[in-house]
């Protein structure tokens, strides 16, 4: 007969509240140190072009406080298996592992306990790429543009609205202007019916105006070049670009608000990125709380090392070097399904289901031996 439930003063409670803290509290602990390097090796490779313009003391801590959402996100699942790895190793060396299965609750129960605080900053870490780190990435690539003495040597990008391939040489003053501009316009079929060539277009008063350019229009064998006056929204230049649009599409693989990428499939939004990357994106940040449980699953082993071996035993490595493959292992299928080749559930969901049967098999084997 199952026994009936505790109540919340009970001490299964006070258990559940304790081990929630020590996990949290480590895990973020861990967290700001990671963030705390990689803002140091970021800030190294940066340091120079903000001192070459001027920027300063002020222009450091702006480049440090709105990168650290991005790097903070990259870190976190890192941050569970080391943060659940220390907890649990003290744990276990200080007899407490030894006391709480004394007292009946078993490993399974305990990972139960440790699974509310986990699946809590699973769903804090996706509020922060979906809300935080999208607008202080596009914050800090508009500054950063903006600040750019030299802006015609920019990169140039390509990006796709509609049937429209628009090819941009370089954008300025925060994405108000975009230089070099060729339009390549195209029928429902994808067939190219005209290209069109703007020195350049700036955004003014909320509408996007543009100098004198160059037109070839393609009519089935024969091409015509003429001059080319209308405004650039004529050519094809999407009327509803907004600057901050602008400075994203220019970013290599900019950080995406859910509700942008939604608009982009369903073509509502220009993107330079294939639909393929946009579906695997939300596909794994809907499945990021599942990412820290599996990185907790690979920490839970550590509570097997004899209380007499200590620091000497070398599972905590092991476990950490899992933790260290499971990574590499979804980011290679995170590119595979970026670029197309699997489809995004097969990119996103597999890793996960391997570890966690991989690491729960290996529980009960240890289960079974001891």
């Amino acid at each position: 007969m199952t026994p009936p439930p505790l109540p919340i003063g009970s001490s299964r409670g006070v258990l559940l509240r304790y081990l929630s803290r020590e996990l949290v509290s480590r895990v973020l602990a861990t967290g700001l140190i990671l963030v705390a390097l990689m803002e140091i090796l970021a800030l190294l490779e940066q340091l120079t072009p903000i001192l070459d313009r001027h920027l300063g003391v002020g222009g450091v801590l702006y480049f440090l406080v709105l990168r650290s959402p991005l790097l903070l996100g990259s870190v976190f699942p890192l941050a569970v298996l080391i943060g659940a790895l220390i907890m649990l190793v003290q744990m276990t060396t200080a007899n407490e592992i030894a006391i709480l299965r004394a007292a009946g609750l078993s490993t399974h129960a305990l990972v139960r306990l440790l699974l509310p605080g986990v699946v809590g900053l699973g769903l804090v870490s996706a509020v922060i790429d979906d809300q935080v780190t999208p607008r202080a990435e596009l914050a800090l690539a508009r500054w950063w543009n903006a600040t750019d003495p030299h802006p015609e040597s920019g990169r140039a990008f390509w990006f796709r609205a509609g049937t429209t391939l628009i090819d941009v040489g370089y954008i300025a003053g925060g994405g108000r202007i975009a230089g070099k501009l060729d339009l390549y316009r195209r029928d429902p079929s994808g067939r190219l019916t005209s290209i069109v060539h703007i020195g350049d277009a700036r955004f003014v008063d909320g509408a996007w105006t543009g100098g004198d350019g160059r037109q070839l229009t393609i009519s089935q064998a024969t091409v015509d070049p003429g001059a080319f006056t209308a405004p650039p929204a004529e050519a094809g230049w999407p009327s509803g670009l907004r600057p901050a649009d602008l400075v994203r599409l220019s970013m290599d693989s900019p950080p995406l608000a859910a509700s942008t990428m939604i608009s982009i499939l369903m073509d509502r939004a220009p993107s330079s990125q294939p639909p393929s990357y946009f579906r695997t994106a939300l596909l794994e940040r809907a499945l990021l709380p599942l990412t820290f449980i599996v990185m907790l699953l690979l920490a839970v082993p550590v509570v097997y090392i004899p209380p007499r071996t200590g620091a000497r035993s070398w599972l905590p490595v092991w476990c950490l070097g899992a933790g260290l493959l499971f990574i590499v292992f979804q980011g290679l299928m995170r590119a595979l399904g970026n670029a197309g080749t699997l489809p995004a559930l097969a990119a996103t969901l597999p890793g996960i289901a391997i570890f966690a049967f991989a690491i729960g098999a290996l529980m009960l084997r240890i289960e079974e031996k001891s």
